[in-house]
Parts: structure tokens; C-alpha cells; sequence
């Protein structure tokens, strides 16, 4: 496991589990680990940019001690077999045919999950007949993680397309959600309904920007000493809505 791998596993020790994306993900890598020996086992997760997927993800993979990879922009099919080798704790011989081998007969033997997060690189690269081989070869689960056009992009690849046994859908923050971030990033202050509610509606429900809004909460309540942060104690000043900054007038 590299040291990517180990800061989102260890990011992902409980804290983050009553999140709703984070169950999500991970009812659907159960069901498809107990699932019967003929059905196929890819999972998808998708959604828009900053939904909390990566955090499911990292939780899931130390949940399930599932091997985690992030793919890259960049990597060609030999980067990718490489990486997830390099997360089974393999070392890659020297052919294509035989890493992919590699990779298939060791998700088989571990029965432990695959994730590749930023799936949408995979596919783009054309790599994602690599992920169906290793799945196909282990009969084992493997998790896309990716955007919200990612299923519409599994659907030019009819043969991965048509395996995937549940797609999960990333849902925007909750109130449930964004109470239980505030406890978890700003312990010191309590949060208000009613502010978090803003925070939900300015960000379009966005967790990544919620959890930006809740710091800068966090440090304006410490800087004046106020436990209780209300929507009226916050008042116009400024929260990060995830817009472009207005251009400054040159005088």
C-alpha cells in the first residue's frame, strides 16, 4: 500500500461513516462481494464534482480492505497495471498479458475489492478493457469511482457497460450530512441549523465547499470567542459559494 493510500485510509477510520454517500458505496460493494457466482461484479459510483465520492471511496477501501488506486491523466495501460500491483504488494512482471494476469489471480485469491477513484481517466485512455479483463479473470469486484457523465461514457464499452451489477448515484449534501461535518471539522463551535442550511444552499449542496465554509466558520467563532454560530450572528460576511471571484476595478 503507498503512502496515498495509507492518508485515505487513515482519513477514513469511522469518521467520516455516517455520511449518505459513504453508506451508499458501501451497501453496494457488499451486495456485490455476497453476490451469486454468475452475476458480474463491477461497481459504479458517480457524480458531480466534490459530492464526497473520494471520501466514500477511502472509507470504503479501509472498511472492506479493498486495494485503492487513483488513476492518472496520463497513465497508459502499463501505469495502470502497475499502480494496482504496486497496491497488491506485487512485483509486475515484465508483459502486459502477464500483469493483468497478475492483478486478476490476486483479487481472486485476496477476494478483497478492487476501487480505482478518477475512473473517468481509465475509460478516456482507453484503458477500461484492462479493468474488464482483470474482472472477467478474478470473477472478483471492482469499483469505478468517478463523474456524473461516467456511466454515459461506460456506455460506448457495450462489454464493461453491460456487467456492471449497481450503479451508485452520489446525492448532494444532507442537513444530516453537513451536521455531522461541522462536528467533525469544527469540534470546538456548534453550527446552527440554519447556517448549515445556507452553507447547503449557497454551495448547491456541494460537500468539498461545505467543508471549506465550515473552516473559515470555524476560524471566525475562535477569533471572537462565539460557541454558538448562527445564521444571523454570521450575516453578510463572505462564504466561498464556488463561483469565479469578481474581476477588482483598476482605479
Amino acid at each position: 500500500m503507498d503512502d496515498r493510500t495509507s492518508q485515505v485510509n487513515g482519513q477514513a477510520s469511522g469518521t467520516i461513516a455516517p455520511l449518505h454517500n459513504v453508506g451508499l458505496l458501501h451497501e453496494a460493494i457488499r451486495h456485490a462481494q455476497g453476490r451469486p457466482p454468475h452475476l458480474p461484479g463491477i461497481v459504479v459510483m458517480h457524480g458531480p464534482s466534490g459530492y464526497g465520492k473520494s471520501c466514500a471511496a477511502a472509507h470504503a477501501a479501509n472498511v472492506h480492505r479493498a486495494y485503492y488506486v487513483e488513476a492518472r491523466s496520463v497513465w497508459p495501460r502499463k501505469g495502470l497495471l502497475q499502480a494496482i500491483l504496486r497496491e497488491m504488494g506485487i512485483r509486475a512482471a515484465g508483459r502486459l498479458d502477464e500483469m493483468t494476469d497478475q492483478a486478476a489471480e490476486q483479487l481472486a485469491l485476496s477476494r478483497r475489492p478492487l476501487i480505482i477513484d478518477e475512473a473517468d481517466h481509465v475509460v478516456r485512455n482507453g484503458l477500461i478493457e484492462v479493468v474488464r479483463d482483470i474482472s472477467e479473470g478474478s470473477q472478483g469486484t471492482v469499483v469505478l469511482i468517478g463523474e456524473e457523465m461516467l456511466p454515459a461514457k461506460l456506455e460506448r464499452h457495450e462489454r464493461v457497460h453491460n456487467r456492471v451489477l449497481r450503479w451508485a448515484g452520489a446525492e448532494p449534501t444532507s442537513l444530516d450530512d453537513a451536521l455531522h461535518l461541522a462536528q467533525l471539522y469544527a469540534p470546538e463551535i456548534r453550527v446552527a441549523d440554519d447556517l448549515l442550511q445556507r452553507l447547503i444552499r449557497i454551495t448547491k449542496a456541494t460537500t468539498r465547499r461545505i467543508v471549506v465554509n465550515i473552516e473559515t466558520i470555524r476560524q471566525e467563532a475562535l477569533k471572537e470567542g462565539v460557541d454558538d454560530v448562527t445564521d444571523a450572528w454570521w450575516g453578510d460576511r463572505r462564504l466561498d459559494t464556488g463561483g469565479t471571484p469578481e474581476l477588482r476595478k483598476l482605479r
